[in-house]
C-alpha cells in the first residue's frame, strides 16, 4: 500500500522562490516611484530657487528690457499667451465635442474605431511637426499671426479633448437615451438636452488638460508667431509673444539677468500647469463620484 504523505505548513522552494520575486518587483517599483518623484521635486526645486528671486510686481506688469535696461518684466508674453490659449480653445472645444458626439453617437463601430485611431495617432504627433504644418498652410507667403499660433495649439489641443468627451460620454447610461427617445424626442435633442448635460464636467477635464499641454509648447511657435513686438497687445492678427517663447529667448540671452528672468518665466508656468492639473483631477474625481452615486 501506498502511504499517504503527510501535510506540511513549511514553504515550498517553489512558494519561496515566488516570495522573494514579489518582494523584489515591489521594491523596484518603490524604487521607480521616489526616483520618479525625487526628479519632479529636484526639479521644481531648482526652478523656484533660480527664479523666485526675480519675481516681483513689476515682472507681471512691464514690458521687457530693451538693449541697455535693466529691470523688464513679461506682461506682453502673459498677455499674448492668454490671447492664444483664449484662441486655440475657440478653434478646438466646438470641433472636439462635436467630433467626440459624431463618433460615439452616430458612426459606425469601424469607422468610429478608425477615427479614434487616428486621435490617437494625431496625440502623438511632434509639435514641431504641427508647426511647419501650419507654417505652409497660413504663413508662407503671409505674416505670422497669433490666428496661426492658435490654430497650431489647437491641432495639439483636438485630440486630447476629443478622447476626453467620448470617454464621459460612454459612461453616460443608455436608459436616459432610450427614455429620451421613447418620449419623441429627436436625437439631436437627446442629445443635446439629456446627454451633454451629464458630460459637462468630463468635458471641462479633458479641456484643461489640452490647455495645459498646449500652454506650454514652444515648437509650433516658433515657425508661425515668433517675431512680436515688444508692446503689450492683444491683436491676434499680429504676432504675439508668449511665455514658452519668452523663456527660450531669455536663456538663449548671454546676459545672467535675463537667465534669471527665464527661470521666473518657467516658474510662472510651471505654476500654471501645476494650478489647472489640480483642478482638472478635482474635476475627473467629481464627475466619478457623481456618476457612481447615480448608478
Amino acid at each position: 500500500m501506498n502511504s499517504v504523505q503527510p501535510l506540511s505548513l513549511a514553504s515550498s522552494p517553489r512558494l519561496r522562490r515566488r516570495r522573494l520575486l514579489q518582494r523584489a518587483l515591489g521594491a523596484c517599483s518603490t524604487l521607480a516611484a521616489l526616483l520618479a518623484v525625487a526628479v519632479l521635486i529636484a526639479v521644481v526645486g531648482t526652478i523656484i530657487a533660480k527664479g523666485a528671486g526675480a519675481l516681483n510686481l513689476s515682472f507681471f506688469t512691464k514690458v521687457p528690457a530693451v538693449f541697455g535696461q535693466t529691470g523688464g518684466g513679461i506682461a506682453p508674453a502673459i498677455v499674448g499667451s492668454a490671447v492664444l490659449l483664449g484662441w486655440a480653445t475657440l478653434f478646438s472645444l466646438p470641433a472636439g465635442v462635436l467630433a467626440a458626439i459624431y463618433l460615439s453617437e452616430f458612426a459606425s463601430r469601424r469607422f468610429a474605431r478608425a477615427l479614434r485611431m487616428l486621435f490617437d495617432i494625431l496625440t502623438g504627433v511632434p509639435a514641431i511637426v504641427i508647426g511647419i504644418f501650419v507654417f505652409g498652410l497660413l504663413v508662407k507667403g503671409k505674416h505670422q499671426s497669433a490666428y496661426a499660433g492658435a490654430f497650431a495649439l489647437s491641432i495639439l489641443m483636438l485630440p486630447i479633448i476629443a478622447r476626453a468627451t467620448m470617454e464621459v460620454l460612454a459612461l453616460v447610461p443608455r436608459s436616459l437615451r432610450e427614455a429620451s427617445l421613447a418620449l419623441g424626442v429627436s436625437r439631436w435633442r437627446t442629445i443635446v438636452s439629456v446627454v451633454l448635460p451629464q458630460t459637462f464636467s468630463g468635458i471641462a477635464t479633458g479641456l484643461i488638460l489640452a490647455v495645459a499641454r498646449a500652454a506650454g509648447e514652444t515648437a509650433p511657435l516658433l515657425f508661425v508667431c515668433s517675431v512680436a513686438p515688444n508692446v503689450i497687445s492683444t491683436d491676434a492678427s499680429q504676432a504675439l509673444a508668449s511665455v514658452p517663447l519668452t523663456i527660450f529667448t531669455y536663456s538663449e540671452s548671454p546676459d545672467p539677468g535675463d537667465h534669471q528672468k527665464a527661470w521666473a518665466a518657467a516658474l510662472i508656468l510651471i505654476s500654471f500647469v501645476l494650478v489647472t492639473s489640480i483642478v482638472a483631477r478635482t474635476l475627473s474625481a467629481w464627475h466619478r463620484r457623481r456618476f457612481q452615486q447615480a448608478s
